[in-house]
C-alpha cells in the first residue's frame, strides 16, 4: 500500500484473494469474506470463475489483461458481491521455485470505486481551478494546503504552508476570519457565503470583499482534523448591488414629495454616507419662481443651495444663491483635489480629497447641480460612481421639473379657486360665518363645491351652499358660473324657491349649450345632466323678524344648533337637483333664536364613512352638538367637526358653512302701518323724526324725513293701501316702505318743464344705496344710509 493512500483497490482497503495460475483461490482476507459473503473455508479451493454471475464470461475477464499488473471489471453472482472492480498483482513465485506464479487479486464493489475516483478527480480539479480560493487549515488554523488563487491581488506570499492569516493579512481582517473559522471548528456548523473585508499588509489599498464559506474536516473515526475555507471575490458584485440599492433609495425619496427643498434634503441624506462624506444640492431659481429655466446652452445660471449633508451649511457661507458658469461642459466630472486647479480651496466640497459633480438637466434646461466629496480614508471615485451620480442627477432633474410645473399649475389653480370662493370667515352685524372647504383633488386644489354669504337689503343675509357634479377644473368652471348666477339672482332679492327656479332654468341652458341647441340636437337626445348637474341650498335670514326661509334643489337639509346645545335638522322637503326641471321647489320658514348656529354642508361630509345617509346625518348632528359649545369660536368648531367625520383621504369634496345669527334688538327697529290717505304723510314724517331723535341720529333726520315722505307718497299715489313704513338701525340706517303693488319703481331723469318724476332720483342722490324687492304680498322699496361716527 502506498504511504497515505486511501485507494479502494490498495492492499490496505480492498478484499484480497491469493489465487494460482488456474484461478483457484488459495487464501483470502476477512474483507474478501465480507464482500463475497462466504467463509474462508468455503472460498479456499474454489475457482474464481465459479463466483461469476455467468461462468462462461471468464474468458472475457481474462482478456482485460494488459500487463503484469492489470485492472478489470467482473460481474459476480448476486450472492457473491455483484459487480466489482479488481486489480491483479503477480507474486514472485508459486510454492516452489519453477512452479507457476501466484497472484494477488484485490477487489471492491464497483460503485464504491467509482465514487472514490470521482471524489479524487473533484479534489484535484478543485485545487487546480483559479476562480475560487481554496484553503485547508489544521486545528490551529495554520494553512496546510491552498490552490493558486487564494487572493486575487498582491500581498500574498508564494509559500503559505504553515502560515497564519495574520502573517499576510491586516490584523483586524485576520481576526474576523479566524473567529469565523474557529466557530466552524468548534460547532461543526458550516459557514455559507459570509462577506468579509480583506486587506493585505503589503498592499492594503481599498481592499476586497470576499464571500467566505467553510466546513469542518473529520477523520473516519470522527476526530476533527481541520477546516476548509472557500473564498470568492465578490467586490464588484457587492459594489454594483450597493449602487443599485443607492439608486433605488434615491428614486424612492425623489418620488415621495412635491417640494424642491424637502426632496433635495432627502436626496442629500441618502447620498451621505452611502456614496460620499459630504453632499450639496443646488437648484435653479426658476424652480421656485415657476418660470422657465435657463436653457442648457447658456453658460450663466443662478442656483440656490437647497440641501447640505455631511457638513454644517454655515461652512459653505451665508449666501445661498450662486451665479454659476457651466463653461460649456455639461457632463459630470471627477477630481482629486490635489490635481484640480479649478476647485475653489474655500469650497468645503471641493476641498475634500476626492470630489465629483453632475448637472441636473431636463428637457434641454439646467435645473441645478449635485456635488459630492470624500475624505482620504475612503477610496477615490470611479467611473462607475460618476455614472451612478449622473443617473441620480437625471432622475432628480425630471422630478424638479415636474415640481416646477406642478407648482406653477397649482399656484394658478389655487389662485383661481380663491378668486371664485368668498373669504373663509364673514362677519356682519347679524351673522358671523366660518367655513371649511376640502377639495378631493388635492393636486390642483379645485372642485365643484361652493358656499357663499351674500348680504341682502334690510340687514338680511343669504346663506348658500352647492355641489356641482364631478371634480377638477370643469366642475370648478361650472361652479363659478353658478355662483355668479346665484349672486346675480340674489341681488334681485328673490324668494329662495323663486331663485332656485331661475337657477334651474339656467343650468338646463348650460347643458343645452354644451350638447347643441334645441334645433341641432338629434330628436330623442336627452340633456347631459351629468356634465352640468348640481345641488344647491339657498337660505335667507331676516334679523328683524328672526325668521329664515330656505329652499333646496336636491341638497341635504341644514342643521340648526340652538343656544341650549340641541341640534336638529330643518324639516325641509328638497326639490329635484338643478337641471332636471319641471318640478317646483318648496320653501320652508323657521324661526331662529339669537345665538343659534345654522350649519350648511355638502354630501361629502355625511357620506364619507357611512353607507347609510341617515347614519351620516346622525353623526354630523352629534359632531355639531359636541363642537358647538358656548364660547368656542366657529373657526375652531368647523375643522373639529370635519376631522371627526372625515378622518382619512377624501372620496368627495367637503364643504361646511357655520353661521351664528344674531337678530336686531327690538329697540333698533320701528314699524308703522298707514292707510292710503295723503294726509298720513305728515304723520309718517313726524314718526320718523321722533324715532331718529330717540336713536340720537338727528344728523340723518332731514334726509330720512325726505326719503320717507317721498316713498310713502308714491306708495299711496300709485299702489294704494295699506302702506308699511319701517326703520332699522343696524350697521346702517335702513328705511323701508312696503305696499301691495307688484309694479317696480323706475328712476328716470325728469325734464325741466315736468312737475314730477324726480323723487327716486333725489332718493338715489341722498342715500348710499336704494332698491326694491318683490314680496309675497307686493313689493318693498328700501334705502340705506351710513351711520354717523360715534363720539
Amino acid at each position: 500500500m502506498s504511504p497515505g493512500s486511501d485507494d479502494l483497490l490498495d492492499v490496505g482497503h480492498a478484499a484480497g484473494l491469493v489465487v494460482d495460475a488456474r484461478g483457484t483461490i488459495l487464501r483470502c482476507t476477512p474483507a474478501a469474506e465480507n464482500l463475497l459473503r462466504r467463509s474462508a473455508r468455503d472460498l479456499c479451493g474454489r475457482r474464481v470463475r465459479d463466483l461469476l454471475a455467468v461462468p462462461g464470461s471468464w474468458r472475457a475477464v481474462l482478456e482485460q489483461r494488459d500487463g503484469p499488473v492489470w485492472e478489470g471489471r467482473a460481474e459476480l453472482a448476486p450472492d457473491a458481491g455483484g459487480e466489482v472492480d479488481f486489480r491483479v498483482l503477480p507474486l514472485n513465485d508459486g510454492p516452489r521455485v519453477g512452479a507457476p506464479p501466484w497472484f494477488l487479486v484485490l477487489g471492491a464493489p464497483r460503485f464504491l470505486v467509482s465514487q472514490w475516483r470521482q471524489g479524487h478527480a473533484f479534489m484535484r480539479e478543485l485545487f487546480l481551478q483559479d476562480r475560487i480560493g481554496l484553503a485547508v487549515f489544521d486545528n490551529e488554523l495554520r494553512l496546510v494546503r491552498t490552490n493558486t488563487h487564494l487572493l486575487p491581488y498582491t500581498g500574498v506570499p508564494g509559500e503559505l504552508y504553515g502560515a497564519r492569516l495574520a502573517d499576510f493579512l491586516r490584523e483586524s481582517d485576520a481576526a474576523v476570519i479566524d473567529a469565523r473559522l474557529r466557530e466552524v471548528l468548534t460547532t461543526g456548523v458550516p459557514l455559507v457565503a459570509v462577506d468579509v473585508q480583506v486587506h493585505t499588509r503589503v498592499d492594503p489599498g481599498a481592499g476586497r470583499i470576499m464571500a467566505l464559506s467553510a466546513f469542518r474536516l473529520q477523520e473516519a473515526n470522527g476526530l476533527v482534523m481541520g477546516v476548509t475555507a472557500l473564498v470568492v471575490d465578490v467586490t464588484e458584485q457587492r459594489l454594483t448591488r450597493r449602487r443599485l440599492d443607492l439608486l433605488h433609495r434615491a428614486t424612492s425619496v425623489l418620488s415621495s414629495k412635491l417640494s424642491a427643498e424637502e426632496t433635495t434634503r432627502d436626496l442629500a441624506d441618502v447620498l451621505v454616507p452611502a456614496l460620499a462624506d459630504v453632499a450639496v444640492v443646488e437648484v435653479a431659481q426658476a424652480v421656485f419662481t415657476y418660470e422657465e429655466p435657463v436653457p442648457e446652452h447658456h453658460h450663466q445660471h443662478v442656483l440656490r443651495r437647497t440641501a447640505v449633508a455631511g457638513i454644517s451649511p454655515a461652512a459653505l457661507g451665508s449666501d445661498t444663491d450662486l451665479a454659476v458658469d457651466t463653461g460649456g461642459v455639461l457632463s459630470g466630472r471627477v477630481w482629486p483635489h490635489a490635481t484640480d486647479t479649478s476647485v475653489d480651496p474655500h469650497d468645503e466640497v471641493g476641498a475634500r480629497t476626492y470630489g465629483m459633480s453632475a448637472w441636473l438637466r431636463a428637457r434641454g434646461a439646467i435645473l441645478g447641480r449635485i456635488r459630492v466629496g470624500r475624505d482620504p480614508e475612503r477610496p477615490p471615485f470611479t467611473g462607475e460612481d460618476l455614472a451612478l451620480l449622473e443617473e441620480i442627477a437625471s432622475r432628480t432633474a425630471l422630478v424638479l421639473d415636474n415640481v416646477r410645473r406642478y407648482a406653477r399649475e397649482r399656484n394658478a389653480a389655487v389662485g383661481l379657486q380663491k378668486s371664485l370662493l368668498p373669504s373663509a370667515t364673514t362677519d356682519t352685524s347679524t351673522v358671523h360665518a366660518a367655513s371649511v372647504y376640502l377639495p378631493t383633488d388635492t393636486a390642483t386644489g379645485v372642485s365643484g363645491d361652493w358656499f357663499d354669504v351674500i348680504p341682502l337689503s334690510s340687514a338680511r343675509v343669504a346663506l348658500v351652499v352647492g355641489d356641482v357634479v364631478g371634480h377638477g377644473l370643469q366642475a370648478t368652471a361650472t361652479m363659478a358660473r353658478m355662483r355668479t348666477a346665484v349672486r346675480t339672482l340674489a341681488d334681485l332679492d328673490l324668494e329662495p324657491d323663486e331663485l332656485l327656479t331661475h337657477l334651474d332654468d339656467l343650468v338646463s341652458q348650460f347643458a343645452i349649450d354644451a350638447d347643441g341647441t334645441e334645433t341641432t340636437r338629434p330628436p330623442g337626445t336627452e340633456i347631459a345632466f351629468g356634465s352640468f348637474g348640481a345641488t344647491c341650498l339657498y337660505m335667507t335670514y331676516d334679523p328683524v323678524t328672526r325668521r329664515c326661509v330656505v329652499a333646496s334643489a336636491g341638497h341635504p337639509p341644514p342643521a340648526l344648533a340652538a343656544p341650549d346645545g340641541s341640534v336638529a335638522y330643518l324639516d325641509l322637503s328638497p326639490g329635484p337637483p338643478l337641471g332636471v326641471g319641471g318640478l317646483p321647489f318648496e320653501p320652508l320658514e323657521a324661526e331662529v333664536e339669537d345665538g343659534s348656529v345654522l350649519a350648511l354642508y355638502t354630501d361629502g361630509l355625511i357620506e364619507r364613512s357611512h353607507a347609510d345617509l341617515d347614519e351620516g346625518m346622525a353623526a354630523l348632528r352629534h359632531a355639531l352638538s359636541v363642537m358647538l359649545t358656548p364660547g368656542r369660536a366657529l373657526e375652531d368648531a368647523g375643522p373639529g367637526v370635519v376631522r371627526s367625520l372625515v378622518p382619512g383621504p377624501l372620496s368627495d369634496d367637503v364643504t361646511l358653512l357655520l353661521a351664528a345669527v344674531r337678530g336686531v334688538p327690538a329697540d333698533d327697529s320701528a314699524t308703522w302701518t298707514f292707510a292710503a290717505d295723503p294726509s298720513v304723510v305728515a304723520e309718517a314724517r313726524a314718526r320718523v323724526l321722533s324715532q331718529l331723535s330717540r336713536w340720537d341720529l338727528d344728523e340723518l333726520a332731514f334726509t330720512t324725513e325726505l326719503v320717507a315722505s317721498e316713498l310713502v307718497t308714491n306708495a299711496i299715489r300709485y299702489a294704494g293701501g295699506p302702506v308699511v313704513l319701517r326703520l332699522i338701525r343696524a350697521e346702517r340706517l335702513i328705511c323701508e316702505v312696503s305696499d301691495g303693488s307688484g309694479t317696480q319703481p323706475r328712476m328716470r331723469r325728469a325734464h325741466a318743464t315736468e312737475e314730477g318724476g324726480r323723487g327716486l332720483f333725489l332718493i338715489a342722490q341722498l342715500t348710499d344705496r336704494w332698491g326694491s324687492r318683490y314680496t309675497r304680498t307686493g313689493k318693498t322699496i328700501w334705502t340705506e344710509q351710513s351711520l354717523p361716527p360715534r363720539g
